[in-house]
């Protein structure tokens, strides 16, 4: 009889403990992957998707979800039971930058939706070529009620280099792998019909893409604060990559080129610890 009310306590904090943690809010991020009929190589696309997916996955808590969007399920060999694969039969886009940000938008849009029944504290999109920090989830998770963050230190790597370039700002500019925003501030409709949807994807694709999100947070008094660490690599010649048209297409004026002068003191070896942070690897040479 006298072990009971040890008994009594012991279950009393397991039971506590369930409750907690069913009822815990976490990052989920959300991974927008592009169709196979509009890739030049889907090998190339899955290849660099699957490292991506590594990266995401290498986080230094459990408490985070991987939200997948895509028409096709990619052909790769790694698993984790924190991925979900959501597969929909979208409109394929048209190839040029607008018609690939919508259909990346939408794609976004679906994991918001469904991030809605896993408590999201934050959603982060990811780009499916790009490689983030395995702190991330652990960083943001102890803050449940912050606004959110801009990334607005990381690395820019060109695929099978030695070497890498550390941004020390405007990471944010240049990729889409840059934000972390509260779920809420995504003002999610509660029914997306076609109407409310068509507008909810405008909404977004003008207000909300990587550029436009600081100053649209901002001007409803939810700014988000500078991630106080480098928090992605963001991956140029690859496939997955969205942005990438515009880019081709931009022109490069003087400004710009005396700062890619001045952006070559940033490059430095790729180490093991970077390595090991992003899970980067080499995908020629895997």
């Amino acid at each position: 009889m006298q072990l009971l009310p040890f008994y009594g306590s012991f279950i009393g904090i397991y039971l506590i403990g369930i409750f907690v943690r069913i009822n815990l809010k976490m990052l989920v991020f959300v991974i927008p992957l592009k169709s196979q009929y509009i890739s030049q190589s889907w090998a190339r696309v899955c290849k660099l998707f699957e490292r991506t997916i590594k990266s995401t996955c290498n986080q230094t808590t459990d408490e985070f979800r991987v939200i997948v969007v895509c028409n096709e399920k990619p052909n790769i060999e790694f698993t984790h039971k924190n991925i979900i694969y959501i597969e929909r039969d979208f409109v394929l886009p048209s190839l040029d930058w607008q018609g690939k940000n919508i259909d990346r938008t939408r794609k976004l849009i679906t994991g918001l939706t469904y991030a809605r029944d896993l408590k999201a504290s934050h959603i982060m999109c990811v780009d499916a070529d790009d490689c983030i920090s395995k702190h991330l989830a652990e960083f943001v998770n102890s803050y449940p009620e912050a606004n959110g963050w801009v990334i607005q230190k990381g690395y820019s790597y060109t695929e099978g280099n030695k070497i890498i370039r550390f941004m020390r700002k405007g990471f944010d500019q240049y990729c889409g792998t840059s934000n972390i925003v509260r779920y809420d501030l995504y003002d999610v409709p509660e029914i997306l019909d076609e109407i409310t949807e068509a507008k909810y994807v405008e909404s977004i694709f003008n207000c909300y893409r990587h550029r436009e999100i600081t100053k649209t947070l901002a001007k409803k008094g939810t700014p988000l604060e500078p991630l106080p660490f480098a928090g992605a690599i963001y991956t140029k010649n690859g496939q997955n990559n969205y942005l990438q048209v515009e880019d081709r297409n931009k022109k490069i004026n003087i400004k710009s080129r005396l700062m890619r002068i001045k952006a070559l003191l940033d490059y430095r070896w790729i180490t093991k610890s970077i390595r090991g942070e992003f899970k980067l690897y080499d995908i020629f040479n895997e």
